[in-house]
């Protein structure tokens, strides 16, 4: 699935490694869970990102959003993962992310698994997404108004 097109739009404020290092998480998911739709939002604070077999954020499983100088690589319902060879921070009900500082960092061989288990969970909560999205999309949801950004 092509990236759509104004998510580079939304992501020209930020440095070059900041938008290539968004470009290979998403490439990433992508490539594992190519049927997943793309959900975007150009929100207040950030670019936020996730993947679903839905167009609806309740069913994503994971997501990534960009900020200033680095990215959070989360799960939507994290604190239902059980993963004992990464520890994923958060403090709140559901979410749980990872800070990616850079792509040769980032725990591959450890967030596969946790994707599989995430996409799985949102699958068990609506079992209609048991079945293949023949067309996945990349869709913006929203864009806010009033925007922090970075300054280059």
């Amino acid at each position: 699935m092509k990236a759509n097109p104004r998510l580079q739009t939304f992501l020209t404020p930020y440095d070059e490694e900041i938008q290539e290092l968004c470009y290979r998480l998403r490439d990433f998911v992508v490539a594992l869970v190519p049927e997943a739709n793309e959900l975007i939002w150009d929100n207040y604070n950030a670019v936020a990102i996730a993947y679903s077999k839905s167009e609806q954020l309740k069913d994503a499983f994971c997501h990534i959003a960009v900020y200033g100088k680095h990215l959070n690589f989360g799960f939507n319902r994290g604190s239902e993962l059980s993963s004992e060879s990464l520890q994923l921070k958060g403090q709140g009900k559901l979410i749980r992310h990872l800070t990616v500082n850079d792509w040769d960092t980032f725990p591959k061989e450890k967030i596969r698994p946790l994707i599989f288990q995430a996409l799985g969970i949102s699958e068990m909560r609506n079992p209609k997404l048991q079945v293949a999205n023949a067309h996945p999309k990349s869709m913006v949801m929203s864009i806010s108004d009033k925007k922090i950004r970075p300054k280059k």
